[in-house]
């Protein structure tokens, strides 16, 4: 059985952990808040009580942290230079997976990192959802080695059922900069869409029903339209975290020199949603922020 250490049981973390105990893993997890590591063991995991208790005889090890200083503490430790973080508690052959949303850079360097020490380390963010990490439908974008990835697939198809390998160290990050690129500018599309419709009277679950068959069709349509509709903001994808993405964005682009004259709007849209005090509201909450600019707020 193929022992799996998992660091981070948040939203995405703690189903995607309980789904690897379903595909048969001995799993062993660690969050720092031990109540979402007794779900875990409530599930039929293992629980720690540390990072480097979780990787103790780990075949294989899982992080889903929130941002890049965040996987670098773990996997390099205080000091940054990896001698005493997780890679340095690590056999050689060991595989990491890292499917936190992080910097291509970054992702990059600490691939550089695991290598020094015959450790394979991919970059493997997700995208669908709090619900998409429960019904294991995640879509992951896979970057690193070939022959890596080749290894932890296993572990891959139980928490996800697009899994694509996109190329090498940091290419998995740059497809979700990309990805959060357009739904972020995809939800301020709708946002602006139903407030519009509503300016003019349509019943806009109706106008959504007959959109979502034609070309604007999408899957942020049909997945965030309706909760959106019943001002239902209860997070599946925090405003804080989309916001620190969109910075993710940005600044790739910028050290490519692309110029995203859109994503950078929707990138400021949505710090100023954040700065409205609405960063633990899901990222449909950009419809509040349209309503406002239209004088619509109380409507």
């Amino acid at each position: 059985m193929t022992a799996i250490g998992f660091i981070g049981l948040g939203v995405m973390g703690g189903p995607m952990a309980a789904n690897l105990v379903k595909a048969g893993f001995d799993v062993t997890g660690f969050n720092r808040s031990p109540a979402k590591v007794e779900r875990l063991v409530a599930a039929g995991g293992r629980g720690a009580t540390s990072a480097a208790e979780a990787v103790e005889g780990a075949d294989v090890v899982v992080t889903m942290l929130p941002d890049s200083p965040d996987i670098e503490a773990v996997l390099l430790g205080g000091s940054g230079k990896g001698d005493d973080g997780v890679l340095a508690r690590l056999a050689p052959g060991t595989v990491v997976v890292d499917m936190s949303t992080i910097r291509p850079d970054v992702a990059r360097s600490l691939a550089a990192a695991g290598a020094e020490r015959g450790i394979g380390v991919l970059d493997a963010p997700v995208s669908g959802g709090e619900q998409g990490a429960v019904d294991a439908t995640l879509s992951v974008m896979v970057g690193g080695e070939a022959a890596t990835f080749d290894t932890a697939r296993p572990v891959l198809d139980a928490v996800g059922r697009t899994i694509v390998h996109v190329g090498p160290a940091g290419a998995g990050q740059t497809v979700k900069a990309a990805n959060q690129l357009i739904v972020g500018g995809t939800l301020q599309l709708v946002s602006e869409a139903l407030v519009f419709l509503d300016a003019h009277g349509v019943d806009r679950s109706r106008a959504v029903e007959v959109l979502a068959g034609g070309l604007a069709g999408s899957a942020v349509l049909d997945r965030k339209a309706p909760a959106m509709l019943a001002r239902n903001f209860d997070p599946g994808f925090r405003v804080d975290l989309h916001h620190k993405d969109l910075g993710i964005v940005t600044a790739a682009a910028r050290e490519a020199g692309v110029a995203i004259p859109l994503g950078a709007l929707v990138a400021t849209l949505m710090a100023s949603l954040r700065a409205q005090g609405h960063g633990d509201l899901d990222h449909g909450a950009l419809l509040l922020q349209v309503e406002q600019l239209s004088g619509r707020a109380d409507d």
